[in-house]
């Protein structure tokens, strides 16, 4: 934590942060609400969210339309307490004294929806354990 402020911050990234990274980023603002800041980047940002990505977001009533895939800035991982990567590789930097985690799960570009719902469901299972353990007394 930096010393103005207590509220963990978190940063998603994968490779176009059109999917799994924005997926999780609306997860982690609904389940957590202001208790933890959430940013997402991308190493190689796409033009557009996937659009299964936000009609499977949709069906469990959180809109991520009006999110854009953003590039992934050196800053964005320094002002981060938590960086959990979705194979972006070695495309993500590296900085001592911060939580890391990779997770893995299936990219959803180009699959259709119901091979996007156990993906956005996976995702949604770990961003509970992540809340829960950065909001615990």
């Amino acid at each position: 934590m930096n010393g103005t402020t207590t509220k963990p911050s978190v940063l998603f990234v994968c490779v176009h942060n059109a999917g799994r990274s924005q997926m999780a980023a609306g997860f982690l603002r609904e389940i957590a609400g202001d208790r933890i800041e959430v940013r997402s980047a991308g190493s190689i940002p796409a033009d557009q969210i996937n659009p299964v990505a936000v009609a499977a977001m949709q069906e469990v009533g959180i809109d991520i339309t009006t999110e854009q895939p953003k590039v992934l800035t050196t800053e964005a991982v320094q002002a981060s307490d938590v960086v959990i990567t979705m194979g972006c590789g070695d495309a993500c930097p590296f900085f001592p004294g911060k939580r890391y985690e990779d997770w893995t799960l299936d990219d959803p570009a180009g699959q259709g929806i119901d091979a996007v719902r156990p993906i956005r469901d996976d995702i949604r299972a770990r961003i509970e354990v992540l809340v829960a353990e950065l909001t615990a007394p």
